[in-house]
């Protein structure tokens, strides 16, 4: 059933609230990058998956914005416990996606921020509080603000993929099956580029890549992505076609034409 439309000022409050919980997200995360100590907890064992202070305090003060503009609806984030709603809404906040990335001093993690309902992502955020820049789609919206002022979001047109630039955050990918299912696509695009994070999927969003393939995300990893990236132009599906809103396995392209392209060949 198709999501019955949102009227202006509904669709406004959203939006205010969206970006409020961007504004809180950023002096959160820049009190402690590039800071000498920081230090990061390990999250995975037999592995390497950090949290640091400023990934709590990131959303810790998101989820504090929330409760004063939004008590009704549900959160799902990275560091905390899901906390149910009653509106039928849920904020799904990646408080920095790409802590590995914040560690080692890289401006291309971000914060993530997601409206969803029981049907997928309504609208996005993906935030870079270093360089000063945000993204943002859904409800009829799609733009960047950045250095260099506000402009409109438009994903790529098609063009080959042997002339398509492919981003994914790992070489590995995933599992040995989904790494050979990505290097049948890796020859076939003329440049492939690594550990972009979140910075990947604005980059299709803003026209500058046409490719992003991932797999074992988080629903907190993409729901924000989807989002903008569809209000784009673009489109954000799994390796099979379907929905990518629940994580897993992530296709982003450009555009139909370079997606189907790429479908077909993680599909051997």
């Amino acid at each position: 059933m198709p999501r019955p439309p949102l009227s202006p000022a509904a669709a406004a409050e959203l939006w205010r609230t969206a970006h409020a919980l961007a504004d809180a997200a950023r002096p959160a995360t820049l009190a402690h990058f590039r800071q000498a100590g920081l230090s990061a907890d390990n999250k995975l064992a037999g592995g390497f998956d950090p949290v640091t202070v400023a990934d709590r305090a990131s959303e810790a003060a998101m989820r504090a914005v929330l409760e004063r503009l939004r008590p009704q609806d549900a959160i799902l984030g990275e560091e905390e416990a899901a906390k149910p709603g009653t509106s039928g809404l849920t904020w799904v906040i990646d408080p920095i996606d790409g802590t590995r990335g914040y560690l080692s001093g890289t401006p291309t993690w971000g914060v993530l921020i997601g409206l969803a309902d029981d049907q997928g992502p309504i609208l996005g955020i993906i935030d870079q509080p270093y360089i000063g820049e945000r993204f943002w789609g859904g409800l009829g919206e799609a733009f960047v603000q950045g250095p260099m002022g506000k402009a409109p979001l438009r994903a790529r047109a098609p063009r080959p993929l042997a002339e398509a630039i492919l981003f994914s955050t790992f070489p590995e990918v995933g599992t040995p099956a989904e790494a050979a299912a990505f290097r049948r696509v890796v020859p076939q695009a003329r440049l492939t580029r690594y550990g972009t994070d979140c910075y990947g999927y604005a980059l299709i969003a803003a026209g500058q890549i046409d490719l992003v393939i991932e797999a074992g995300l988080q629903t907190y990893d993409v729901m924000a992505p989807i989002a903008v990236i569809e209000a784009a132009g673009g489109i954000v599906t799994n390796w099979q076609g379907g929905p990518a809103h629940q994580g897993g396995q992530v296709l982003a392209a450009a555009n139909a034409e370079v997606h189907g392209q790429a479908l077909a060949l993680l599909n051997g």
